[in-house]
């Protein structure tokens, strides 16, 4: 991306972080920060400073850390890994732990897009919530299943059967004061209200 195109868009901090035992002592390689680093580069016109982080399954740990990014100013923060029932899963209530307000809608959508693949969907729990200024989003822990939630289900034709969750992530992150996100609609077409819609820059 020039120069040029980046002043037309709205620089944005956006913390990733990852959560497994086995991937922050090293015992595998993680693929959950390459795999919210990439969706995000192919899915946002605006430049990114990513803020990533790789952590074990600690709920004071992953607490700290959603604390951290947000103060630093990510205007959104997505998490990956730790969401199901077992007992080392404990993304969602170290989530719950420091928000200002919870957004169950996203939840619900992940929930509904993952059912149409399978039946074992109801078992994941993420949850969003809003700290402060940021909008912190967990999303599920395996690559395939990050982008399938993030863009949602298309037609064979390319139009959108089931709106991925992302569609909904500019508005609300403009209606907590954050930077105006724009996005590549071939990947994920974001929704505003027309009142919401910002004239391009330069235009």
């Amino acid at each position: 991306m020039s120069d040029v195109q980046q002043n037309l868009h709205d620089a944005v901090k956006v913390g990733i972080v990852s959560i497994s035992d086995r991937a922050s002592s090293g015992v595998y390689e993680d693929k959950g920060l390459p795999a919210l680093q990439d969706w995000l580069t192919r899915a946002l016109k605006n430049p990114i400073q990513f803020e990533p982080r790789l952590i074990p399954d600690e709920q004071a740990g992953i607490s700290a850390a959603l604390v951290e990014l947000a103060d630093a100013g990510c205007s959104l923060v997505l998490t990956t890994g730790g969401t199901g029932p077992a007992l080392r899963d404990v993304t969602p209530e170290a989530t719950l732990a420091v928000a200002d307000k919870e957004m169950p809608g996203f939840g619900e959508q992940m929930r509904q897009i993952s059912l149409a693949f399978v039946p074992t969907a109801i078992l994941s729990r993420q949850v969003a919530v809003i700290r402060g200024h940021s909008l912190i989003i967990n999303l599920p822990g395996q690559p395939k299943a990050i982008a399938e939630t993030l863009e949602g289900l298309k037609n064979a034709d390319g139009t959108q059967a089931v709106n991925g969750i992302f569609a909904a992530v500019p508005y609300c992150i403009d209606l907590i004061g954050g930077p105006y996100l724009e996005t590549h609609e071939a990947v994920c077409k974001a929704f505003r209200p027309k009142s919401a819609i910002r004239a391009p820059r330069g235009a």
